[in-house]
């Protein structure tokens, strides 16, 4: 049986070690005095050599306090979890993802933040990079994500319902508001979105949803189906094809592009992306994509320096594309 007094004991070691590691840095230590005057505001009053033989009992179980002599003890605590290079790109990330609610994304930025300490912590909130991002309001999404995750884990269907927006900002809900149905497959971010790959029965291969556009997710009780499909499904290869997060038939293409697009084109599909030098400041590219608007759109962003050769039925389709698109600009009149 733990006694009063053991788990006091426990309580200060806690207390000291949440204390050194929130308030103080190598820039920032703490005295003794100052230590024992924020216990003591916590109901936990000790003298300096209780302090001291905790310090070092924390030290032996792995808890690093350094410290500095002088006139008195101070101590600080420098190994963190992540360094601030670190906590700087995930702030960053999490200010530029479209899909996190403004007030959501408030409170992972003190989350994140407060891993460099209290002091580490206001000067990075304070040189925050504040981007021009269009914020979801879908304060929904984190309850979708831990459904969604909750489900992947227990190898259970995952329903929901699924809307657009109309002119108004109003939510319409796709198939009359009727749930859909799902194995769920991973969860993946792309384009500024947050995605679920998951297959569907109805249809038989691999798609994907925006969760942000989910309302009412829940776990079903159904098992997953097994997918043939999924067996091989590599989610890396899948964001490589689809442009715009949109699925269509797979095709192996070629595409001749102007040497200038090479930092775009490996954007795309990656630095290991194999070319072939054609001469005259011109590159092969050969590579498997899915068709769709979005890919034919992505080809003819670039003008004359893309060109798609192979095969015959993507340049066609290429090739009407761009004359429907023409048309839109055309008078009625033919001026």
């Amino acid at each position: 049986m733990v006694t009063r007094r053991e788990k006091s004991s426990k309580i200060r070691l806690f207390k000291i070690w949440d204390i050194l590691r929130t308030e103080t840095d190598e820039d920032n230590p703490m005295e003794t005095s100052t230590l024992l005057r924020k216990l003591a505001e916590q109901g936990i009053e000790c003298d300096r050599r209780t302090v001291y033989k905790d310090i070092q009992l924390l030290n032996e179980f792995g808890y690093e306090i350094l410290h500095s002599r002088g006139i008195s003890n101070k101590y600080f605590v420098v190994d963190r979890s992540f360094d601030i290079p670190e906590l700087r790109i995930l702030l960053d990330a999490v200010q530029a993802a479209s899909f996190i609610t403004p007030k959501k994304t408030d409170a992972l930025v003190n989350k994140i933040a407060a891993l460099a300490g209290s002091h580490r912590a206001q000067l990075l909130k304070n040189n925050i990079m504040r981007f021009n991002i269009t914020k979801h309001t879908n304060e929904a999404i984190y309850y979708s994500v831990n459904e969604i995750e909750r489900a992947i884990i227990d190898g259970k269907k995952v329903s929901f319902f699924y809307f657009d927006y109309n002119a108004k900002g109003e939510r319409i809900f796709r198939k009359e508001k009727k749930r859909y149905v799902v194995n769920p497959y991973a969860t993946v971010f792309s384009n500024d979105n947050y995605y679920l790959v998951c297959y569907n029965d109805k249809y038989k291969n691999m798609t994907h949803y925006r969760i942000d556009r989910m309302d009412a997710v829940e776990v079903e009780k159904e098992d997953i189906t097994p997918a043939d499909c999924a067996k091989g499904f590599d989610i890396t290869e899948h964001k490589k094809q689809v442009f715009g997060m949109f699925v269509g038939q797979e095709e192996r293409v070629s595409i001749v592009i102007d040497n200038t697009l090479i930092d775009a084109v490996m954007d795309k599909f990656g630095e290991d992306v194999q070319l072939v030098d054609k001469g005259d400041g011109k590159a092969l590219l050969n590579i498997s994509v899915q068709i769709s608007p979005a890919f034919l759109g992505w080809c003819c962003s670039f003008g004359d320096k893309l060109q798609v050769i192979y095969p015959q039925s993507v340049v066609a389709q290429v090739t009407d594309y761009v004359a429907q698109l023409a048309g839109k600009y055309v008078s009625h009149n033919g001026k």
